[in-house]
């Protein structure tokens, strides 16, 4: 039984989901070959903050769009 790694989606998701403590509902991480879009919900702009920076760990020279809504 072999095992996949996970993708670079799933490690920044991984990240941000524990940078955050979960407090981003309904997280998607999109990834391209330059690029990472980071969609979901959250009750401060604090925590849109934190899964950005979650995000920025994993790819520094990105381009990166938060598109995370603030409820």
């Amino acid at each position: 039984m072999s095992t996949n790694p996970p993708t670079l989606a799933e490690v920044i998701l991984q990240r941000i989901t524990t940078r955050t403590y979960r407090r981003v509902k309904d997280l998607v991480v999109e990834v391209g070959p330059d690029w990472v879009t980071l969609r979901g919900r959250v009750t401060s702009f604090h925590v849109k903050q934190l899964a950005m920076h979650g995000a920025r760990e994993i790819l520094p020279t990105a381009r990166l769009e938060n598109a995370i809504e603030v409820e």
